[in-house]
């Protein structure tokens, strides 16, 4: 059933101009002609290191007013990094995500955050919905790393992953949100 849902997936979005954006390689789930219509719209960003792109996508949910970190986020809960499907990271080669070492291939991500620090989760299930991460889902976790919240002075009002500049055969994956900011290192291994 599920190679059949991505190859409509796949289809609607060629159908609907989606084959020419951004977000053209990232999964949904249902009738890509409803993406416009979500709260929480799809997005990517993509880094090229050492001549290949490393891809992430994710739903950029809103703050609206709301407390996000230790609210809508709650802390020491799994969230899954934005919202609808899960948040999955694309790289074409052996590399360390949060000091967890992957081979080639696409991951989904979540996070375990508190007030000073974030688990990264490195996960093997990445044509899902992004919840609930539940036994079943964390039974396909590779690892996980922790990074270090940052506090921002200026509010994000959506939520945003962005890679840093790349440095040698590695960058970060930065992700913002309200007033938190934190740094996903990335690594191409054995270069």
């Amino acid at each position: 059933m599920r190679p059949i849902l991505t190859l409509i997936a796949f289809a609607a979005m060629t159908t609907c101009g989606l084959a020419q954006s951004s977000v053209a390689s990232c999964w949904i789930r249902g009738d890509a002609t409803r993406l416009p219509t979500r709260a929480s719209a799809l997005d990517s960003a993509t880094v090229e290191i050492a001549g290949v792109s490393v891809k992430v996508c994710y739903s950029r949910p809103a703050a609206r007013g709301r407390e996000v970190m230790g609210g809508l986020v709650l802390f020491g809960q799994p969230w899954r990094l934005g919202a609808n499907e899960a948040t999955a990271i694309h790289v074409p080669f052996a590399a360390e995500i949060a000091g967890i070492a992957v081979e080639p291939g696409a991951y989904s991500l979540y996070a375990i955050p508190s007030d000073t620090t974030w688990e990264i989760v490195v996960n093997r299930a990445v044509q899902r919905w992004g919840i609930p991460i539940n036994a079943d889902v964390r039974a396909q976790d590779v690892g996980s790393g922790t990074a270090r919240v940052e506090r921002l002075t200026d509010p994000v009002e959506e939520l945003t992953l962005r890679f840093g500049p790349v440095s040698g055969n590695a960058t970060d994956l930065i992700i913002e949100w309200e007033r938190t900011r934190v740094r996903v290192p990335i690594r191409r291994a054995g270069r």
